[in-house]
């Protein structure tokens, strides 16, 4: 154990915050999930916090790994990784899950395993660290809009159109932070606005054709949009239901809150261990502990605004970005949702709400973070070869 803390690297700060964050989550998600027990019929807890700590073990060493690579391998790796899961978000679509009470195909169990993987989670980081490679490997370079339609636009249209039947919000979040590191990364005002404008095209044919043919498309399709129906309407519905009982367990917790596994509404609020942890979590530890867990992200947030303002090259800075800010983001829609500030969506709490492959991403893309923060002081020769082959020989 000496040894491997020996080895830690990086930035303390963020190594604290992901520590305590996944200590926190013990208590919420054990209290929490007496939901899924009684689901289930069986009423045992415990093994839901066993299965949690499972998670969050396998999750850090994912984080510890990852961050021993220097980050520098990662622009080959987004390489070999996209087409894989292109394929990956293509099996889901075919062959998609439903499971732990989610109305919602977005998983792949894992053969011989008997673990269940949701696909887009790993797509959004490994796309996002692509369009990081790309944007520094043309940063010096004057480039025209067609020129960068097959390399850059295609994967992520592809990415986000497979995504996008399934899984709305992870689409969104996935385009706004393409839209925010492109902007970072120096590209075009004037072909960004034209990339808007046509993911704006692209949603509202979607949307358009989903109401056309019901049957071609997912169910899911209906799920969102009702969601967003719900949330400017005000109508009745299962988002509804889902908001007062969220709503009910964060007035019942006032200042202090009635005590750690004492939540009422766990009792009535659906996924009260993953979609909405942050209501149990005010409801048993009240504003102190809602304003401990914002302050917790804000400072992760800070903490990669100066590991990105220190990395030596252009690629780390995007690639702390674009894996980094979605951290920081799904935490703070995740709390807007619970205080009915954004529409249902569906996101967790990362590293405090139950789900393994919610906490195995984020693992991954703060170890991504931390390994440019450990190499901060190595100037890096960005790569100028389109040849794949070649890029693939600088990450071995």
């Amino acid at each position: 154990m000496a040894s491997v803390f020996k080895n830690i690297k990086g930035d303390k700060a963020i190594w604290a915050v992901a520590g305590l964050l996944a200590l926190f989550s013990f208590l919420p998600v054990y209290s929490a999930s007496s939901n899924l027990a009684y689901l289930y019929g069986d009423g045992n807890t415990f093994k839901f916090l066993v299965k949690h700590f499972a998670h969050l073990l396998l999750g850090f060493a994912i984080l510890y790994g990852i961050h021993r690579i220097p980050y520098r391998y990662f622009r080959g790796l987004s390489i070999i990784a996209l087409p894989i899961v292109l394929v990956l978000l293509l099996i889901t679509i075919a062959e998609g899950t439903t499971i732990e009470g989610a109305n919602a195909s977005r998983w792949i169990r894992i053969p011989f395993v008997g673990v269940s993987f949701q696909t887009s989670t790993l797509a959004a980081v490994v796309l996002l660290t692509y369009v990081a490679r790309y944007l520094s490997k043309i940063k010096d370079r004057t480039v025209s809009f067609k020129e960068t339609l097959l390399p850059l636009w295609l994967p992520v249209f592809l990415v986000i159109g497979l995504i996008l039947p399934a899984n709305f919000s992870t689409a969104a979040i996935v385009f706004c932070m393409v839209v925010v590191v492109v902007f970072v990364g120096g590209y075009p005002n004037k072909y960004l606005g034209i990339i808007l404008a046509a993911g704006l095209l692209f949603l509202t044919l979607f949307i358009v054709s989903a109401k056309a043919f019901p049957d071609v498309f997912p169910n899911r399709v209906d799920t969102w949009m009702s969601r967003l129906d719900n949330f400017f309407d005000n109508t009745d519905s299962e988002g509804d239901y889902q908001i007062q009982q969220a709503k009910i367990a964060i007035a019942s917790g006032g200042i202090v809150g009635v005590g750690p596994g004492k939540s009422v509404q766990k009792n009535f609020l659906p996924q009260s261990s993953s979609d909405f942890i942050y209501a149990i979590i005010v409801e048993e530890w009240g504003l102190i502990g809602g304003l401990f867990l914002m302050l917790m992200y804000m400072l992760l947030l800070f903490r990669l605004v100066i590991v990105a303002y220190k990395a030596q090259s252009f690629f780390g800075k995007l690639l702390v970005i674009g894996v980094g800010l979605p951290i920081v983001f799904q935490a703070f829609i995740n709390m807007a949702v619970a205080v009915e500030l954004f529409p249902v969506t569906g996101q967790t709490l990362p590293l405090v709400s139950s789900g393994g492959t919610s906490i195995w991403m984020t693992c991954l893309a703060l170890g991504m973070v931390l390994s440019v923060s450990a190499n901060k002081d190595e100037v890096i020769v960005e790569a100028d070869s389109d040849n794949p082959l070649d890029i693939l020989s600088e990450a071995i």
